[in-house]
């Protein structure tokens, strides 16, 4: 969840000229592997996935509550504190501001990491050479994303896991997981898929319903997906994570 730090400006009818924030986290240990990080929140997301647990961002609101000039030179103060500053969401590709703030934030010195759903290809192609690190989630399998996500999208984001390894930037794919929503065999074809496209590096998260506006998610069993799908999962991969909840 996004927490927000002192930076309103007035709202204004007129259409945003810099990125559109909902939150910011000046701290994080875990938004970007290995690096201390301030973590921004961009509104808006075209998705309704029913275990979201940033809800409040899904909206693109006519307000601006974080003034980017200010931004900056809160930003401009950590310079030595913290190593980077990832961009997140909803989903900060839905942004036409997003490339011209990653340089803002680059021109300061700091490293640029990038959360996304993948559901822009075009716009994740045009700001991927500023990224240093992108962890990405891949919902399910391609075939199956109106399910999970109210959204029939899954040529959009094969398309953009494809940009996302074509561009070589360093990477973690994620999938959250649970049984009502993933069985143990369809968490193994989607592994194969994700490793022949080029992916080296893949976490499972355990959804975690605490906080998700909707309350028919039991808690995950301890022992979901099993060992042998986890043994076939992990050796798609250079690289493996579970994160139970």
């Amino acid at each position: 969840m996004s927490a927000s730090i002192s930076l309103k400006s007035e709202p204004s009818s007129k259409p945003a000229k810099t990125l559109r924030l909902g939150g910011v986290t000046p701290f994080s240990a875990t938004d970007y592997p290995g690096k201390l990080a301030a973590v921004l929140f961009v509104q808006g997301c075209p998705w309704r996935c029913g275990y979201c647990h940033n809800p409040h961002l899904q909206a693109r609101t006519a307000a601006n509550p974080v003034d980017w000039a200010q931004l900056k030179a809160f930003l401009a103060r950590r310079v030595g504190l913290v190593d980077a500053v990832v961009f997140s969401g909803g989903e900060p590709t839905i942004d036409p501001r997003l490339a011209d703030a990653m340089a803002d934030v680059r021109a300061l010195g700091f490293g640029i990491g990038l959360h996304t759903a993948c559901i822009y290809p075009e716009r994740l192609r045009q700001v991927l050479p500023q990224v240093d690190w992108v962890g990405f989630d891949v919902k399910g399998p391609f075939a199956d994303y109106a399910r999970i996500t109210g959204s029939d999208a899954g040529a959009q984001v094969r398309a953009s896991v494809e940009t996302i390894i074509a561009s070589g930037v360093a990477h973690e794919c994620r999938t959250t997981t649970h049984p009502q929503l993933h069985s143990p065999a369809m968490l193994m074809a989607l592994a194969r898929e994700l490793a022949s496209l080029g992916v080296r590096h893949y976490a499972l998260q355990h959804l975690r319903p605490q906080g998700c506006p909707s309350a028919h998610y039991p808690p995950v069993p301890s022992d979901y997906p099993g060992p042998e799908a986890l043994r076939a999962i992990a050796a798609e991969f250079t690289t493996f994570t579970l994160r139970p909840a």
